[in-house]
């Protein structure tokens, strides 16, 4: 019989601290919820220490989601073990999650420690946890550089002090598949308990090796496994759960393992992972990239029609992803919009979010012949917002050319009113952010922009990516239109609206 291998998601708390990926609580619950749907064993919702916002986002996740354990993570101290305590403690699977560097680097360079403090505080560090919780996870940060003997050795006494996980991190994606299953193996040979705890691992992709490491360790004893959606976190990220959950699911002849995880719900979360993280997925990721499923090449088309499994491994319904497409345009009503939204996983949307969809919809199908999947999905990321619109785009007029200084007239509905204002600057998009900055009022600055056609062709839905700062935070926003300048004032008016939410 296979083996169970436990999830635990790390997107809210590793996957978060990508450079400019912040979350807001709000953010955090949704994806959260859609975790526990996709079928995750263990939700780490934060860092619960590190800010009054991570605390509440964290108890609010603990709150509010059924199924998965809920963790929180803390430094071997005992405030940030009471903290964590105090924020996952509403779950009805609450565990703390603690950790404490153990490799001569961070010993000597970070902690300026003696491995015998580092080996007191650990045990103290569980113990403590442990008057909380009876799930009490340890990591031993740095693993991968560790001494061998002195991870046993750490192992051994957290587990006796009683860690029910032990977590191996490759914290800086050091370790190669070869060495990293040799660690773990190791540690199943070497520690004398650690039939008393779940072995779990931790990846970074620093050298594009997390995939590989983890399942190298899976195949080595390991039975639990850390990871993100898209694969995203600090530096180059984590290991992506999707490759993971997929490699076990289409490998079963080579690793005889199962997860819980439901997989026709992991495209619909990488869209959702990537649309509040402002995170684009690339093209060529695997499994949810764009081009994961598509074939360009006369012999592949080919081989594909005549059987799919000549360049297919797996099916793109098995990760929730249409395999065909239902065509939509202006004459298409009410009900098949909303059996095709069903179709791509957007079940849940109430009537009021349907309605501004299908008046979007009707728009954009009035401007093109044929709307895409993807146009559908860009739409429904655009207009089914998760905050209050304070400022509503009414109007725009741009004037422009070769010769022309560019002009830009914006119409903005501001509490009720309208306000209109008109700016110059060195092309239409800066015109257009200028004019809408003297409406708005609000300082901040523009540190990224990106944009990106939805579909192909002329008729292309242009989906812009803005980030702004203001007061130390940073704000992502987004806005899909066939018009690229529209789309992005609608990104800067979206990622606006999103900072004025948090402040408030």
């Amino acid at each position: 019989m296979a083996e169970r291998i436990l999830i635990f998601d790390t997107t809210l708390r590793d996957g978060e601290q990508s450079p400019g990926a912040s979350l807001n609580i709000q953010e955090k619950l949704e994806i959260a919820k859609q975790l526990a749907r996709l079928g995750v064993d263990i939700i780490e919702g934060g860092f619960p220490i590190s800010s009054p916002g991570d605390f509440e986002a964290v108890k609010l996740v603990a709150k509010e989601v059924k199924g998965p354990i809920i963790t929180g993570l803390a430094r071997a101290k005992k405030e940030d073990i009471q903290r964590a305590w105090n924020a996952v403690k509403y779950s009805k699977k609450p565990r703390i999650h603690v950790f404490l560097a153990t490799s001569k680097i961070h010993m000597k360079y970070k902690l300026k420690k003696a491995k015998e403090e580092i080996l007191r505080l650990a045990v103290e560090g569980v113990k403590y946890a442990k008057k909380f919780t009876n799930d009490v996870e340890f990591s031993p940060e740095d693993a991968s550089r560790t001494e061998p003997q002195f991870l046993y050795q750490v192992v051994e006494a957290v587990i006796d002090a009683g860690a029910t996980t032990v977590n191996i991190p490759d914290t800086v994606g050091y370790a190669t598949p070869v060495e990293f299953g040799k660690l773990i193996r190791g540690i199943t040979q070497e520690v004398p308990n650690i039939g008393q705890a779940v072995i779990s691992i931790h990846c970074h992709n620093d050298l594009g090796l997390a995939v590989a490491n983890s399942l190298a360790a899976i195949l080595n004893g390991a039975t639990q496994v850390e990871c993100t959606i898209n694969g995203i976190g600090e530096r180059a990220g984590n290991a992506s759960l999707e490759e993971i959950v997929m490699a076990l699911r289409t490998r079963k002849d080579t690793f005889n393992k199962v997860t819980g995880i439901k997989t026709k719900e992991i495209y619909k979360t990488s869209r959702l992972v990537s649309g509040l993280t402002g995170i684009l997925v690339q093209p060529n990721k695997a499994i949810v990239g764009a081009n994961a499923f598509a074939h360009e090449a006369g012999i592949h088309q080919h081989g594909v029609l005549a059987k799919r499994i000549t360049y297919e491994i797996m099916t793109p319904q098995s990760v929730g992803i249409a395999g065909t497409k239902l065509v939509l345009g202006k004459h298409s009503g009410r009900h098949a919009f909303r059996k095709r939204l069903e179709e791509l996983g957007y079940t849940e949307l109430s009537n009021e979010d349907l309605n501004k969809a299908f008046v979007r919809f009707k728009s954009l199908a009035d401007k093109k012949k044929e709307v895409f999947d993807e146009d559908l999905e860009a739409i429904i990321e655009d207009e089914v917002r998760m905050i209050p619109d304070t400022f509503i785009l009414e109007d725009m007029e741009i004037r422009s050319g070769t010769k022309v200084t560019p002009e830009a007239r914006i119409r903005i509905k501001k509490k009720g009113k309208i306000i209109e204002e008109t700016a110059t600057g060195d092309g239409p998009v800066d015109a257009c952010y200028k004019a809408i900055d003297k409406i708005i009022k609000i300082k901040c600055r523009l540190v990224d922009y990106a944009l990106r056609g939805v579909t192909g062709g002329k008729e292309a839905l242009g989906e812009v990516i803005v980030k702004i700062e203001s007061k130390g935070e940073t704000i992502t926003g987004h806005g899909a239109s066939t018009d690229v300048i529209e789309a992005s004032a609608k990104a800067y008016i979206n990622a606006l609206n999103r900072l004025v939410y948090r402040r408030r």
